[in-house]
């Protein structure tokens, strides 16, 4: 495993809900961050069929494009019931012709889906959060750290907080949604603390363990 040296990196992302959390993530360890969107860089194809794959894909883009150690994350909702859809495509889901995204539509269309397969009990509606974080250096070395979070489908949102499909997924062992949630509830970690709640957080904690000296 390769160290991170330096405290100046890219959040390769350019989605504004990622990029958020992310620097909520990595605030606490002194990191002077900016984003693939605020530098204006080209959105890579994300051509990979895993997390693992699209995660390379744009941590790579933004690091050669900076000269800089870059951080990407890709993620997706995974639903026993739908074969493990949306999975890798969880934002196509949510396009519009227009190109904008919408996920309350997508929503819609994961509790429509559900419906027609008969998934009405919580048993019948498992599924799991999944994020990967790509590290990657302008010389082409990245490392990889996976999390994710179990839990179910909520029959309908609830809450306004976080993005994406937050406000239909409900974590293991809790009541409320992630959209529910404060970020400092969703994430559940901060240096020190042994747990992580989030998808995301968990591989954060990863990443923290493993490249940096804290």
């Amino acid at each position: 495993m390769r160290k991170l040296d330096t405290r100046t990196i890219v959040v390769a992302s350019h989605n504004s809900g990622k990029i958020r959390e992310i620097a909520d993530l990595i605030g606490p360890f002194g990191f002077a961050a900016k984003s693939a969107a605020e530098l204006n860089f080209i959105e890579p194809d994300e051509t990979g069929t895993t997390f693992e794959e699209n995660a390379t894909i744009k941590a790579l883009a933004s690091a050669k494009a900076a000269g800089l150690p870059a951080l990407s994350d890709d993620s997706g909702l995974v639903i026993d019931a739908l074969d493990g859809a949306p999975g890798v495509y969880t934002a196509n889901w949510a396009e519009t012709p227009d190109g904008t995204r919408d996920f309350a539509m997508a929503m819609r269309k994961v509790e429509d889906v559900l419906q027609e397969r008969g998934a009405t009990t919580a048993q019948q509606r498992t599924a799991r959060f999944v994020s990967v974080l790509c590290l990657a250096w302008p010389d082409g070395h990245t490392e990889l750290f996976r999390g994710e979070v179990e839990g179910v489908i909520a029959p309908a949102p609830r809450g306004t907080q976080g993005f994406g499909y937050d406000p239909i997924f409900q974590p293991s062992g809790y009541s409320t949604t992630f959209g529910e949630m404060s970020a400092e509830e969703k994430h559940g970690w901060k240096p020190g603390d042994a747990q992580a709640l989030s998808h995301r957080a968990r591989a954060f904690k990863i990443f923290v363990e493993t490249c940096l000296d804290v």
